[in-house]
């Protein structure tokens, strides 16, 4: 596992050792840094259920201004930390160490992030639970961009509506798929 492009490119990342965790393959990383290249300069990105680290220490090392990163695993933050400090990026990246939705709370009055990404356990259905949360606080806007990482098992279309949320982009891999979604606008 290593970055991708950007400040700390080519730098080799640690990652949790274990068969439960499943890092986002470079080929798979770059893919969804190509979508969402034009809005990461100067942004802030939350990064749900963030394991090592890599999908916010990438937007980090390509010009994201901020990087949260809530993740409950001790191990996972501690490594999260290690990754922050030997590529250089630890000023912009803030770790809460503790369960999603614990974080989501305590964000909750820090105003909106410009993208979220969220990568939960597969198959125990915490996407729609915690963007049912995210939609009852004020981390995401009509302008935040929200992506979820999942397995291919559930049918989700364009248009479709999760917990507040519509789907505006659906990009398959072999084995998973990002889902891409905006705040649903009230009528």
């Amino acid at each position: 596992m290593r970055v991708i492009a950007g400040k700390a490119r080519s730098m080799p990342l640690k990652a949790l050792k274990g068969n439960s965790v499943r890092p986002t393959t470079d080929r798979i990383k770059e893919t969804l840094f190509n979508i969402l290249m034009p809005d990461i300069p100067g942004s802030r990105f939350l990064d749900l259920f963030a394991g090592a680290g890599a999908i916010g220490i990438e937007a980090l090392s390509r010009g994201a201004k901020e990087a949260r990163f809530i993740e409950k695993s001790k191990e996972a933050c501690d490594i999260i930390r290690a990754n922050l400090d030997f590529t250089k990026l630890a000023e912009g990246g803030h770790i809460l160490c503790r369960d999603v939705s614990d974080g989501i709370l305590e964000l909750n009055g820090s105003g909106a992030f410009d993208i979220i990404f969220m990568d939960p356990p597969y198959g125990k259905g915490y996407g729609p639970e915690v963007l049912s949360l995210i939609s009852r606080t004020d981390l995401a806007d009509e302008y935040t961009i929200v992506v979820l990482e999942e397995d291919l098992s559930d049918e989700y279309e364009p248009g479709n509506v999760i917990s507040g949320f519509e789907i505006t982009r659906i990009k398959k891999y072999r084995s998973n798929r990002h889902i891409f979604l905006k705040r649903k606008a009230d009528k």
